[in-house]
């Protein structure tokens, strides 16, 4: 009897192995905890944009880590800043900035966006100008959407030296702006804008329009020149050939030009609504009532339909127009001069009327 109770009797566990199954599940609970915590920090969202889905970020060119973070954090974005300032330097983000524009979104990870920012993949920006009448204008509105400052641009595009590699002067510099929407990174150098716009001018000017430039016997200068001419003269598009022809028409046969936006961008007031005969006197080589031909270069940027208006110009025999007294934004077209003057007595009535004195 004794012996069996002896047998049945259950043996008891080491000390030394409940220590060492105690001491495992310390370092399994801990292990499993350090790995939560070193996947939280890695993986887990530690963007926060408010009620935004989406946002950009501007990191200037020459920006160091410093930069970085006070961009990010002056915007409230990141949840944790220890965290990703520990990612940062595991990934050694640092000696690894890239400037540009980049796209957040809601809920990223440390890694996620590290990884963003050390790529250089820039969300790229849709530049648009249009309505551009001068040099100064169009760097501005440049600067406005990119990185670049405007004076870096006006520079290049006031630099004889620079402009000759494109074949451009100080005068003619702006032509290769053909107003359109393109893609650009925010951080595009002056210089890169202006190779880019070089490129696209001649993408643009393709053989089928230079045959049709050759055959009015004009450049592709002198047809954006006169297509700034018409695009001030007149905003509807089923104009935009007429208006054309009647320029040829005045080229041909020797006649001066006569356009009153040509006076106006000598005169450097864009204000002007009615151009007075004290105007007409300023001596300058855009005064086409004082000189024959063309004026140096284009008096505003001509879009792409404007350009083909002049390229494709109605051949008809008006030697004038100006605009109807109705204010439609039409304009009322003579092949003489006396009805020319009829056309515009009736206009001139109505800025009076309208007292329109400027």
């Amino acid at each position: 009897m004794n012996r069996t109770n002896r047998r049945k009797k259950k043996k008891k566990t080491p000390f030394w192995l409940k220590i060492f199954i105690s001491a495992l599940l310390i370092i399994i609970i801990s292990g499993g905890i350090a790995a939560w915590r070193l996947y939280h920090a890695i993986y887990q969202s530690n963007v926060f944009l408010g009620e935004r889905k989406t946002t950009h970020i501007f990191i200037p060119t020459g920006s160091d880590f410093n930069k970085v973070k006070s961009i990010l954090y002056q915007s409230g974005m990141i949840v944790n800043t220890n965290t990703f300032e520990w990612l940062a330097e595991k990934k050694n983000y640092k000696n690894n900035i890239k400037p540009g524009r980049y796209l957040i979104h809601e809920e990223m990870g440390n890694n996620e966006l590290i990884n963003l920012l050390r790529s250089g993949q820039q969300d790229p920006v849709m530049v648009t100008f249009n309505n551009i009448r001068n040099k100064e204008q169009l760097a501005g509105v440049l600067s406005n959407q990119l990185e670049t400052d405007s004076l870096s641009l006006l520079n290049l595009l006031n630099d004889p030296v620079y402009l000759e590699q494109f074949n451009l002067t100080t005068e003619t510099s702006k032509i290769i702006f053909i107003p359109n929407t393109y893609e650009f990174f925010w951080n595009t150098s002056a210089e890169n804008i202006m190779q880019r716009m070089h490129r696209e001018y001649k993408t643009f000017w393709n053989e089928q329009r230079m045959q049709k430039a050759e055959s009015l016997n004009l450049s592709p200068l002198e047809v954006s020149t006169l297509a700034s001419i018409v695009q001030l003269e007149t905003s509807k598009a089923d104009e935009f050939s007429i208006v054309a022809g009647v320029y040829i028409n005045r080229l041909k046969q020797g006649m001066r030009l006569q356009a009153d936006p040509t006076v106006i961008y000598a005169v450097g007031d864009f204000t002007i609504r009615r151009v007075l005969n004290r105007h007409l006197e300023i001596d300058s080589p855009y005064n086409t009532y004082k000189y024959a031909g063309l004026p140096p270069g284009p008096i505003a940027l001509p879009g792409p339909q404007v350009i083909d208006g002049v390229l494709n110009y109605e051949n008809h025999n008006y030697l004038y127009f100006c605009a109807r007294d109705d204010f439609s934004g039409y304009h009322a077209f003579a092949r003489t001069y006396s009805q020319h003057l009829a056309n515009a007595r009736k206009y001139q009535n109505a800025l009076n009327r309208r007292n329109i004195r400027r």
